[in-house]
């Protein structure tokens, strides 16, 4: 069997993903790696607080591997925080790293062409599987999931903390991916076949945030973008509190 990494988002994508590598008898997923802001200790992106990460993964049972990130880190950072950390995993005799990517080429090209230089191969479990499609899977299989990010330039804040069911599908304007693959909205995936026990939560407060576009030329930043307008718009989060025991 291939000893492999799973890129772990804490998502509906990267769930059912990891749903279909577990099925493929070529596999083990050895740990999943996921990257935390430094500053706010929460998921990059979604903005779920580690805690929340930590129950997640201890449900799965595969071991966590946490990446700390800096805020708003160059490239160059990012990028030799990625090789440390593949590096020692390396050691360990894995040798393929798994995306729950769906469509975006570019970003695909990127994973295997950084992944290549360290020694490693990338694997797409959903790769180009119609997005209505894969969303009507993983509700059917019983995955739950709540809306944590909405970017504010594709949807408004009522659709923050929203929990994905047909409803939910049926109201995304149509300029939407249903699965969010253009960052349209990011999840936090709290049951479903890939967990022991349900992840419990409270909803807490509704928060905006706008980012600051950078100095520097933005094509040199890990989490930003070439768009001219990115920074034209802010995005809002529906804090997840762990549940007191």
């Amino acid at each position: 069997m291939k000893k492999a990494l799973f890129n772990w988002s804490s998502g509906k994508d990267s769930a059912l993903a990891l749903y279909k590598i577990r099925q493929n008898p070529e596999f083990t997923i050895d740990c999943l790696l996921t990257s935390v802001n430094q500053q706010y200790q929460r998921i990059s992106m979604h903005g779920v607080r580690k805690e929340l990460l930590e129950q997640q993964a201890q449900s799965i049972g595969i071991p966590l591997e946490i990446m700390q990130i800096p805020e708003m880190p160059s490239m160059e950072v990012y990028e030799n925080v990625m090789q440390q950390t593949l590096d020692k995993l390396k050691e360990k005799g894995i040798t393929h790293s798994v995306f729950g990517d769906i469509f975006l080429e570019d970003l695909r090209q990127y994973r295997e062409d950084k992944l290549a230089t360290i020694g490693f191969e990338a694997v797409f479990p959903i790769w180009k599987i119609p997005t209505k499609n894969l969303i009507q899977e993983f509700i059917a299989l019983g995955f739950k999931t709540i809306v944590v990010c909405v970017n504010e330039r594709y949807l408004d804040q009522s659709f923050v903390g929203r929990i994905i069911d047909q409803q939910f599908i049926d109201d995304l304007p149509e300029n939407v991916d249903v699965c969010g693959e253009n960052g349209e909205f990011h999840t936090f995936c709290f049951d479903g076949p890939i967990y022991k026990n349900p992840i419990e939560f409270e909803i807490g407060e509704t928060v905006y945030r706008k980012y600051e576009k950078p100095k520097q030329d933005s094509s040199n930043t890990a989490c930003d973008t070439n768009d001219s307008t990115a920074y034209d718009y802010g995005f809002w989060y529906c804090d997840l509190l762990p549940k007191k025991q």
